[in-house]
């Protein structure tokens, strides 16, 4: 027990490597479990992706379609189908179970399309670009249902809320802002003291925001509150956009990539690091942590081209 009279929380159990995948031939520079728990998807500069079985990590298929490399992927809600977005400038929709067919191209922005989300009723899908904009789909139709002038520099990130309701972006233009998915309306706009917003995304109740900037930073903020609550340092994220994500199946942890080729642990409230996963040979780009199991995903950029796969021992 704590001083406090509250229960201590039970010792933290480090990672260790599981397995490595090396199937990709460049840089890999998205990795992502499915929602069910069931596949991981990655993401390559070879063009392609791959669906791998989150059980035994054996590669199911490889998806070739784009023309040039890939840069994010999103499954989802009931984990049948994955987007894909290219330096090619399309969306591609492809269905995750076989034959694996790609079932649509989005075509519309003008530049290259960097990050990508399904809406939690995975009727919608939002697009950010280097073209500076936002596009939201409709997943049925393939058609653009809107274009939001949203950035001044390259879109970085976007992602929904649990409900559906809000979208947030992050740019190099240094400001996170949130939209409302509705109408398009920018509510909300956050300037991280002007450092290039590298990533952001909702926390998983849907209340804070997880805000990545490119002077090795790590912010949770309460948007609605309009304020910063905490700050997870440690890590190096100067040049690229480096994921960063929420574990909550086994203890609350931010997981981010870094460009000293580790994975970094903290806990959500202490703002502890605790732990710094070795093994990569170069930056890791991406992390995505199981939504059943203690697992966690991460990739690596050119000089590792690699997917490793760390565990929590029970």
């Amino acid at each position: 027990m704590t001083s406090g009279g509250q229960q201590s929380a039970p010792p933290y159990k480090p990672y260790r490597l599981l397995k490595t995948l090396r199937d990709h031939e460049r840089a890999v520079s998205c990795v992502k479990f499915s929602n069910d728990g069931n596949l991981l998807a990655s993401a390559s500069l070879d063009k392609t992706l791959i669906l791998w079985s989150a059980s035994n990590f054996s590669l199911l298929t490889r998806l070739v379609g784009h023309s040039e490399g890939v840069s994010d992927i999103a499954w989802s809600s009931d984990s049948h189908y994955i987007c894909s977005a290219s330096d090619d400038r399309t969306i591609r929709i492809w269905d995750a179970r076989a034959p694996f067919d790609c079932l649509k191209i989005l075509r519309g922005h003008s530049d290259y399309v960097f990050c990508v989300n399904f809406n939690p009723q995975s009727n919608l899908i939002v697009s950010g670009s280097f073209d500076e904009t936002i596009r939201i789909w409709e997943v049925t139709t393939g058609k653009c249902a809107q274009v939001i002038k949203a950035h001044t520099q390259p879109v970085t990130s976007v992602h929904f809320n649990r409900d559906g309701s809000l979208i947030v972006s992050g740019s190099h233009d240094g400001t996170c802002k949130i939209w409302e998915a509705a109408t398009g309306t920018c509510i909300m706009t956050l300037f991280s003291d002007r450092a290039a917003v590298s990533f952001a995304k909702f926390s998983p109740n849907g209340k804070f925001i997880l805000a990545a900037t490119l002077d090795s930073t790590l912010k949770l903020w309460n948007y609605k509150l309009g304020k910063f609550l905490k700050s997870y340092t440690g890590h190096t994220n100067k040049v690229y956009c480096v994921s960063s994500t929420f574990s909550v199946t086994n203890g609350k942890y931010i997981v981010s990539g870094s460009e000293d080729k580790c994975v970094y642990l903290w806990d959500v409230q202490e703002k502890t690091m605790i732990q710094k996963l070795e093994g990569h040979s170069d930056t890791v780009i991406s992390v995505s942590c199981h939504p059943i199991a203690n697992r966690i995903a991460s990739a690596g950029l050119d000089g590792d081209r690699s997917i490793k796969i760390w565990v929590q021992d029970p």
